[in-house]
């Protein structure tokens, strides 16, 4: 793929914006197949980054009108890409999460009753796993869960890197699954603790 120049990325941009179809077909000619393996190398999968490289050029043509690139064609295309790639592996993450707590749900025995409590002996039993924890990872994991401060402000507030918070807040985690793991089904906990 030839490197465009300004000029020529300007009349491109300014084509493409004003959908006309010689100046379209060229960029989809131009980059398409590049586009491709750049997302199938995202998402690892021929045909669905053919699918969002197509959908993003369907886009292109019919919301010519939206369309604001500030920097290059190039960069603009690629960027759109990657994020569409992304945003398809966050829906098929939480695709997978539904579907392995249906599967969960459904392998569960008929009579449910000894898992679910009152709210107020649930938080008990959660204070009690709290409790067990070592001061600092229960503060870290306050912060995180109950005040709902991002991993780098925690890190901040108390001095310390963001590797720790993450290691903090992942050691609490593990140590409230196991707790409380008698306590509800696992697809609750999959949920709840995440």
């Amino acid at each position: 793929m030839q490197n465009l120049t300004c000029l020529e990325e300007q009349y491109l941009i300014k084509g493409l914006l004003t959908r006309n179809k010689v100046v379209f077909d060229f960029i989809f000619h131009y980059y398409y197949s590049g586009l491709c393996a750049y997302c199938e190398r995202i998402t690892g999968d021929k045909q669905v980054a053919e699918d969002i490289v197509q959908d993003l050029f369907v886009t292109l043509w019919v919301k010519h009108h939206q369309i604001k690139i500030t920097s290059s064609l190039k960069n603009y295309l690629f960027t759109s890409v990657k994020n569409r790639s992304l945003d398809f592996l966050k829906l098929e993450k939480r695709k997978n999460q539904k579907l392995a707590a249906i599967h969960i749900e459904k392998n569960l025995p008929e009579n449910l009753s000894s898992f679910w409590f009152a709210e107020s002996e649930f938080q008990e039993i959660v204070e009690k796993s709290l409790k067990n924890l070592p001061p600092r990872c229960r503060e870290i994991f306050e912060l995180s869960r109950f005040q709902g401060l991002k991993n780098q402000e925690i890190a901040d507030k108390l001095g310390l890197s963001k590797r720790t918070i993450e290691l903090q807040v992942g050691n609490a985690l593990k140590q409230l699954r196991t707790d409380l793991k008698p306590y509800l089904p696992a697809f609750l906990l999959l949920f709840l603790l995440k």
